[in-house]
């Protein structure tokens, strides 16, 4: 259990949990590191910390493959349901590690002690998630690791490593803000072919995705203030910095504005008006 671990300091936590290649540590790892975080019972640095890898722990399987190299599958059979909640049990094991890092990687960054309540609150959701959709892909007789996986996530972020602005324009307002535009469809599929458990977990993981795109939109606002830039501008700058490709509409444009993330942030850099 992760309670038996010696966890030194919430960024030494946050590094373990990102090592550890045995998911269930991993996912419990996080989970207690954020727990004893907000009972105020860890630093959140100490000399003791091991050094921050540059990839997350995993697994032999799922084998990573390029993003076009995963099989699209139709939600109407058992096998493509099942192919579908792989591609988001690894959606949101690499959210937990991005989240985890973010805390880690930042944890010299001047900012006040509710940034790092804010991410561990994330990390410890999206921990929540993946258990959630792993025990899904079990109950069909499936788990994370039967089907190939593409790396675009941890690559996507690899990239503002050494830019916490940048970091947080690319990982929650562009990468979780798009679970905001296509998970209400993938819902009601579901609920279509009568797969109401996946629906119900899909659910859970829309509605505390908003709080996600909300946590990284404050912070990517106090940093602009902080700095006397503008959001807006400043967000399209650093997503045409450190993003490829433009970003693909339809977007549900109120559940992002109800976490913050406004039109004027993201409409130029659709594929319609660049192209």
């Amino acid at each position: 259990m992760a309670d038996t671990f010696s966890i030194p300091s919430l960024r030494g936590g946050a590094t373990a949990a990102i090592l550890s290649a045995d998911l269930d540590v991993k996912t419990r790892l996080a989970q207690e590191a954020a727990t004893r975080w907000f009972e105020r019972r860890l630093s959140l640095r100490s000399p003791l910390d091991p050094p921050l890898p540059t990839r997350p722990g995993r697994p032999e399987k799922p084998e990573l493959v390029p993003p076009r190299a995963v099989e699209k599958r139709s939600l109407h059979t058992v096998n493509g349901r099942i192919a579908t909640l792989h591609a988001i049990a690894h959606i949101e094991l690499n959210a937990v590690d991005l989240a985890l890092d973010i805390v880690a990687r930042f944890a010299t960054e001047p900012v006040p002690n509710s940034f790092f309540d804010g991410w561990m609150q994330v990390a410890f959701e999206e921990a929540k998630h993946f258990r959630m959709v792993r025990a899904r892909l079990n109950d069909l007789g499936a788990d994370y690791g039967d089907m190939p996986a593409h790396d675009g996530l941890w690559q996507a972020a690899h990239s503002t490593r050494n830019d916490l602005t940048a970091r947080l324009a690319v990982v929650p307002l562009i990468l979780e803000a798009r679970g905001l535009d296509v998970t209400p469809s993938l819902q009601a599929k579901m609920r279509e072919t009568g797969d109401l458990e996946s629906a119900a977990i899909l659910d859970v993981i829309y509605n505390d995705e908003k709080g996600h795109v909300a946590i990284g939109a404050k912070w990517f606002r106090f940093l602009c203030a902080r700095e006397r830039k503008d959001p807006a501008a400043t967000f399209q700058q650093l997503v045409r910095a450190n993003f490829r490709g433009s970003l693909k509409a339809p977007f549900n444009d109120i559940a992002r504005a109800e976490a913050g993330l406004t039109p004027s942030f993201y409409r130029s850099l659709t594929s319609t008006s660049s192209a």
